[in-house]
């Protein structure tokens, strides 16, 4: 089970080869397939390793722009902190079930977060 809402950009290319990954603070589930306008507050840096390739797979976190109980949420550190730490082990632990290996190698804030869309979009590197 997902904590938040969990996606992907339309029209990106991550380093591994998919759509940039995204998950969405909002206030309600969304359903599969649905589009939803929002703001950055950051990105998730991780690495994965996966039969002994490892490569990034930076996750973007975002709030939904109608949500109400993230409209003061800017930047991760606006998170509380369990809420974080809760966002990085579900990534950890929904990759290893999948014999996959994640490690997280820090936060960056909405501006990476930007260039890292911008770089996805161009089909260039997202790192």
């Amino acid at each position: 089970m997902f904590p938040y809402d969990f996606g992907f950009v339309p029209s990106t290319k991550a380093e591994d080869g998919d759509p940039l990954d995204v998950l969405v603070l909002t206030d309600e589930p969304l359903f599969p397939g649905c589009l939803v306008e929002c703001s950055l507050i950051g990105v998730l840096k991780a690495e994965q390793k996966e039969q002994r390739h490892t490569n990034r797979n930076d996750r973007l976190i975002a709030v939904a722009d109608q949500s109400l109980l993230y409209s003061e949420t800017k930047t991760l550190k606006d998170l509380n902190a369990k809420v974080l730490e809760q966002i990085e082990k579900f990534f950890v632990n929904y990759q290893k079930v999948r014999g996959i290996e994640v490690r997280i190698l820090g936060h960056g804030g909405p501006r990476e977060a930007l260039q890292i869309l911008a770089e996805a979009r161009d089909g260039k590197k997202a790192v």
